[in-house]
């Protein structure tokens, strides 16, 4: 059956992202419905210290998830204590008479089959492995956002930017066609960097770009630079990691020279925006110590690493909070 084009579905780049991550709460209610901290935490506000005792809990873990709970509203977040929001814990506390925990549990059960759906049909098929997907994806992430983020970076007087983990060049390439006389250095691993020259050859942009292979995790960053860019990065390293990667930052840059961190720039008590607390649980299932930083945790490893004048150029709503800071001249 056709159905007719004023009942047809209006879908845009966000409806669809978002539909594909719908996934990411559904999960935190379900893990917050197996731990069974709504009942915990129906009568009285407890700190993530005793809900973790209570639980024999880890709490970096925890507390990412408890945040994320009080950004979603099910939590109520007050200091360092947190408690069921009272018409949630209605539904989700074990010892409430209109309880639908059952039915939250029974859905856990459910998540499981649900993992093998793709399996029950056919088998997957991911052309170029899990790296061609993983920067395909930041790729079409950013290249809508590019403009924007340059526009709000305001490049003009830089002439020598370092992309620091740059992709496939997105970011880059948005410099340069706003700054006609910038050069680029694209500092990634040499499989990344295949994929950013030939976005950058299509762009007609590749005699303006130094295509630099290494790993920022291990290796030194090319000096020279008067501008650096780290683009979705302090989110998948640990606080130490994240001081170590600033002092690279530092070392490569000129006297007077910027750098600009984007990312997710959590409120102070890490439940706004909601996007940047969910991505927290996103940094903690995928990495070894990533989280969603705030501001003045930024600002304190970029300060640590040498940096001054450091302040939060935009504030984040999807992953566009943007913070600045210079190498003293």
């Amino acid at each position: 059956m056709s159905v007719p084009n004023d009942d047809r579905p209006d879908w845009s780049q966000e409806k669809i992202t978002g539909l594909s991550r719908g996934f990411m709460e559904s999960r935190v209610l379900l893990t917050a419905a197996e731990l069974d901290l709504f009942t915990l935490t129906a009568a009285a506000p407890l700190t993530g210290e005793a809900i973790a005792a209570a639980l024999g809990a880890e709490l970096r873990g925890l507390t990412i998830l408890l945040d994320a709970l009080a950004a979603m509203g099910l939590m109520v977040k007050k200091g360092g204590s947190y408690q069921a929001e009272p018409s949630a814990a209605r539904f989700l506390a074990a010892d409430r008479p209109d309880s639908l925990l059952p039915i939250i549990l029974h859905n856990v059960d459910l998540w499981e089959r649900w993992g093998a759906l793709t399996a029950k049909v056919a088998a997957p098929r991911r052309p170029g492995g899990w790296t061609a997907a993983f920067i395909g994806a930041m790729h079409a992430i950013a290249k809508p956002l590019a403009g924007r983020i340059v526009k709000l970076v305001d490049p003009a007087g830089s002439r020598r930017l370092i992309d620091v983990g740059g992709g496939s060049g997105v970011y880059t390439l948005a410099f340069l066609a706003a700054s006609p006389a910038m050069r680029a250095t694209i500092f990634d691993r040499p499989e990344v960097l295949a994929m950013a020259r030939q976005r950058a050859a299509e762009a007609g942009m590749q005699e303006r770009v130094t295509f630099a292979a290494g790993d920022f995790a291990q290796d030194p960053l090319p000096a020279g630079h008067d501008l650096a860019f780290v683009s979705a990065i302090i989110h998948q390293n640990s606080p130490d990691q994240n001081a170590a990667l600033f002092r690279k930052v530092f070392a490569c840059l000129d006297p007077g020279g910027r750098v600009v961190v984007r990312d997710h720039v959590l409120s102070a008590d890490r439940t706004e925006p909601r996007a940047g607390a969910l991505f927290a649980v996103n940094m903690l299932v995928g990495t070894e110590g990533g989280n969603s930083y705030t501001e003045a945790e930024i600002a304190a490893a970029l300060t640590e690493a040498g940096f001054s004048g450091v302040r939060l150029i935009h504030p984040d709503e999807r992953m566009d909070g943007l913070v600045e800071a210079f190498r003293p001249r």
